[in-house]
């Protein structure tokens, strides 16, 4: 499966060679994650998902992965939740619904053409996955298209501090340390982990992203950790 979208946002044409990578390191995926964000994986999810998703909630996990926002989300709301899984790839999605006490509905796709009628969900969640929009532009506004009147938009990712220096720092981290570590933790395979520099590249600065929200969004929480390389987001309809 390929899209084709232009796009002054958002990976363009170097989504195809991202999501073969993503298949690929499957197998070591969550591990690698958990320590290229130092072990705060489940942390920043849990600040970014908590007091945004309610009990009795229609959720949609987009770009789940193996579900863990809404696992997290799940855990917060005591398993009161209705949970939509939607990724781009099948065999991520595959074997993630024993995961849940409840199986979830698993849909297929990308950010820019979501499936869903208008005003579906509750709440949007995107863990590490926003980042990897084909175009940024239509994946929000898709993503408001969904959400009923009201709902919440969370984003839990890598962020782009504004500050230069900083900035030049998360960036070392990811171009150098990042390796190394995906190398510990996922041997071969983790060498793979190098595109990711390549998606924070293409990722909009902490402020570009915020403005970005409030071209369709009435109101954006913007909360940060690790000198601003890790985002919590909360964007409001």
């Amino acid at each position: 499966m390929r899209y084709a979208f232009q796009s002054d946002v958002g990976l363009g044409s170097y989504w195809g060679e991202v999501l073969d990578v993503l298949e690929k390191i499957i197998p070591v995926y969550d591990k690698v994650n958990s320590m290229i964000s130092l072990g705060r994986d489940s942390e920043f999810r849990q600040r970014g998902i908590k007091g945004r998703v309610n009990p009795g909630d229609h959720i949609l996990d987009a770009g789940s992965g193996f579900g863990n926002m809404s696992k997290t989300a799940s855990m917060i709301c005591n398993n009161n939740i209705d949970i939509t899984l939607y990724d781009p790839l099948r065999p991520m999605l595959k074997n993630t619904s024993r995961l849940f006490s409840k199986t979830p509905v698993l849909t297929c796709g990308v950010f820019e053409h979501i499936p869903f009628r208008d005003e579906n969900f509750d709440a949007v969640l995107t863990g590490y996955s926003l980042r990897d929009a084909i175009n940024l532009r239509i994946a929000i506004s898709e993503i408001h298209r969904v959400l009923k009147k009201g709902g919440r938009f969370v984003i839990v990712d890598l962020g782009k501090p504004d500050n230069p220096v900083i900035r030049m720092g998360v960036s070392f981290y990811l171009r150098a340390i990042l390796p190394i570590l995906a190398v510990i933790g996922g041997g071969k395979l983790g060498l793979k982990f190098a595109t990711l520099y390549g998606t924070y590249k293409l990722w909009p600065q902490n402020k570009k992203l915020e403005s970005l929200l409030l071209e369709r969004f009435s109101r954006v929480e913007f909360e940060t950790g690790m000198l601003g390389g890790a985002i919590m987001v909360a964007a409001y309809k």
